[in-house]
């Protein structure tokens, strides 16, 4: 599994006119049947996961290049250009309540293919655990609220969720691949992009996170009245008079919106006597139970650091404030070969698409405007 990708987005109200959703719909099944043909759906799925490609293409269809409608449009426009049985790959989820939808989505479209028992509950999984990662292990205040996993026939996947973070007002796009999949909590990025890096996030999937990831299962694991224990003697005020040291040494004060110092007092004592009882084998499968959410996630990390001594990763995983780097090199060079071929594969599926002459000299004037200049 690769989760390859994040980028931050402002938040545009409002919905897109009913005219530019049907052309986005036409030209995206006409781009997706190109690139079906000369690629296969595998590349599809590595360039949906591509955070810049996926950026540029939505630019193709017409929608803003910097709002967060992007990913919501661009996904449902998709979603209604997709045929499961024409393509041999279906997209299930959406935003709000549709994302709810997607476990049942895969379960309706599982019998179009049809797939095995095995594979669907494989895909129910990975949708579940995309989500409960970037909502639990990686908490950089951003509230999931748009989920879309993309599916073949044989089983792999792709996810692209959104998550909003209601005080700056932006979102973060998650990007994920079920290539190469290993698990779902050590450093399942590949390529990070975003526009804000935080000061202070919990990363749970971080390596440096492996040690609290190994006392947090053996909290779980020994006793639920020990873990009372602990977490009584943190929350009490005199213990948190003395966490200055994990406050930034000037100002005395975090630089992260999120208040990392705060030991959670709302904790699922009942999803932690059941993990107790499943006696989960190891940390993903500590994260899979129901109910293990964020204040559970952020209470064992901050026991296991505070009390055992092993240090979570605190470090926000956004790795770049660019797709594909900066004119001036900041804060790496451009990437123009990835930039090229993201963009010379935009431009083929384009000409080779079964549209109107109007149609294409339109969308390629669009990417036009998204070349580095």
């Amino acid at each position: 599994m690769e989760r390859t990708g994040f980028a931050d987005l402002p938040l545009h109200p409002g919905r897109a006119p009913k005219w530019l959703f049907e052309r986005m719909v036409k030209l995206s099944r006409a781009i997706c049947e190109v690139l079906l043909y000369e690629y296969g759906k595998d590349e599809i799925f590595r360039r949906l996961s591509d955070p810049f490609w996926f950026q540029a293409f939505s630019c193709v269809l017409g929608f803003d290049w910097h709002s967060s409608g992007c990913t919501t449009v661009t996904c449902g426009a998709l979603k209604e250009a997709v045929d499961p049985e024409l393509h041999g790959f279906a997209v299930a989820g959406g935003k709000g309540k549709t994302s709810l939808r997607t476990l049942d989505e895969i379960e309706e479209i599982a019998n179009v293919f049809p797939l095995s028992t095995d594979k669907v509950e494989r895909l129910k999984y990975s949708s579940r655990m995309a989500a409960k990662v970037d909502n639990a292990a990686v908490q950089d205040g951003h509230q999931l609220y748009h989920h879309v996993m993309f599916f073949s026939e044989e089983g792999k996947w792709a996810v692209i969720q959104q998550g909003m973070d209601t005080s700056s007002k932006y979102a973060r796009r998650y990007h994920w691949l079920s290539d190469n999949i290993k698990n779902f909590v050590t450093e399942p990025h590949n390529a990070i992009v975003g526009n804000v890096r935080y000061e202070r996030v919990l990363d749970m999937t971080s390596k440096k996170s492996g040690e609290a990831q190994k006392v947090s299962l053996d909290l779980v694991r020994d006793s639920v009245s020990s873990l009372k224990r602990d977490w009584a003697e943190l929350i009490r005020p005199s213990y948190q008079k003395s966490l200055d040291e994990w406050l930034d040494e000037e100002n005395k004060k975090p630089l992260k919106p999120i208040d990392f110092l705060r030991m959670p007092r709302d904790i699922n004592w009942s999803a932690i006597k059941k993990a107790y009882e499943f006696q989960p084998i190891n940390y993903e499968e500590f994260l899979s139970i129901k109910g293990i959410g964020p204040s559970t996630v952020r209470a064992l990390a901050l026991i296991s650091d505070l009390i055992y001594g092993a240090k979570p990763s605190w470090k926000d995983p956004v790795k770049y404030s660019f797709a594909v780097g900066g004119k001036d090199g900041v804060p790496f060079p451009v990437d123009r070969k990835a930039m090229d071929e993201s963009i010379e594969i935009l431009r083929r599926s384009i000409e080779e698409a079964k549209i109107g002459k109007d149609e294409k000299i339109k969308a390629l004037h669009r990417l036009k405007n998204i070349l580095p200049r």
